[in-house]
């Protein structure tokens, strides 16, 4: 399968870990789930301001030990961190946009949106209960599709990865099975399946494995053409990965009802919700161990809030709420400052 330029974008920067980084660019690592519109964005601010991102795409496991570590500017990741967490490393946390996981497939005849899938029997694919693709369960929610009698092969994260901590978080919402034996976290024991690393890793596997299923964020999905699938929500009601499902299963979200922002929108009400929606975070400094870069790392994501929705909306991502972006911003004003107490950030209104 021929990857498009994204793929090609995260795929250097999986191998060089970087763009090319000149004396005045950002520092960033983490989350592979953003990286698509992190790289969009980072190559529309450079052409206004000729700041440049250098963002090193290796999983939220390896961003959030490398804020940590202070060898970045910032850090991000796809499962939040706990507000204890955040105190005890002195950490901000802010939402930057949201997206879908969804299911991906490799099989001859299906086209993509044309199988359907529920959260139990994702689980039980996952946990290695259903090992052909003509299982009854599935043949039970595929009524008039002809589905191979061939093994599945399963294709899952080996990295640290928010993305595995939401799709593990909402298997354990939908299957005590699940819940019991495996749990949610970054980094899970998977009972079965081959492990790859990053978003891209999983896409560039599925792509290339007959009879695969895999867990991605939506814009791989949609940029490298795979096969999704459709899921059966918590309404009951069969819904297509779009950024209209995104945005109704993170209606309803209470920004400020957790620590940074932490909120995980996986499994929401609502007929028309995706199931496994997510945001992803950025972790800085409240006390910034470098003032200059971190003033600038907070004027790309203020230029990203104001200027960067509709690229996001480009690649299926959905962009942050207005309100939630205001209140993100006074805490910006409020937490972030240098060493001398002063903020860093001036709200503009």
């Amino acid at each position: 399968m021929k990857f498009t330029k994204i793929a090609a974008l995260t795929a250097v920067a999986m191998v060089a870990t970087s763009w090319t980084a000149f004396a005045a660019d950002l520092s960033g690592a983490g989350a592979t789930f953003p990286y698509p519109v992190y790289a969009k964005w980072a190559d529309a601010y450079k052409k206004e301001t000729g700041v440049g991102l250098n963002y090193q795409s290796i999983g939220s496991g390896g961003g959030i030990k490398q804020i940590k570590a202070k060898t970045v500017t910032f850090g991000a990741s796809d499962a939040p961190l706990p507000g204890k967490e955040l105190d005890e490393s002195g950490l901000a946390q802010f939402p930057m946009v949201m997206g879908g996981i969804v299911p991906v497939v490799n099989l001859d005849g299906i086209k993509p949106g044309e199988l359907v899938i529920d959260g139990p029997t994702l689980a039980k694919i996952y946990l290695g209960d259903i090992k052909k693709w003509d299982d009854p369960a599935i043949a039970k929610l595929n009524s008039g599709v002809k589905l191979p009698s061939s093994a599945i092969a399963l294709v899952h994260r080996s990295d640290g990865s928010g993305t595995t901590y939401n799709f593990s978080y909402y298997l354990s919402d939908v299957s005590p099975d699940w819940k019991t034996k495996v749990g949610t976290n970054t980094a899970v024991q998977w009972p079965a399946g081959i492990g790859a690393k990053g978003n891209e890793g999983v896409a560039n596997n599925v792509a290339q494995t007959k009879g695969s299923i895999g867990y991605v964020e939506y814009a791989y999905a949609k940029q490298n053409k795979l096969t999704f699938t459709k899921m059966v929500n918590k309404d009951g009601k069969t819904v297509a990965p779009t950024a209209e499902a995104f945005q109704a299963a993170a209606a309803n979200a209470d920004w400020n009802s957790q620590p940074g922002f932490g909120v995980i929108l996986a499994n929401q009400p609502g007929a028309d919700s995706w199931p496994m929606t997510a945001a992803t975070w950025i972790l800085i400094y409240k006390k910034a161990p470098d003032a200059a870069a971190t003033t600038e790392a907070l004027k790309f994501f203020a230029w990203s809030y104001a200027k960067g929705q509709d690229m996001a909306k480009d690649l299926d991502y959905v962009p942050m709420p207005a309100k939630t972006v205001g209140d993100i911003q006074k805490m910006w004003s409020a937490d972030i400052k240098d060493a001398s107490g002063k903020s860093l950030f001036t709200l503009t209104h």
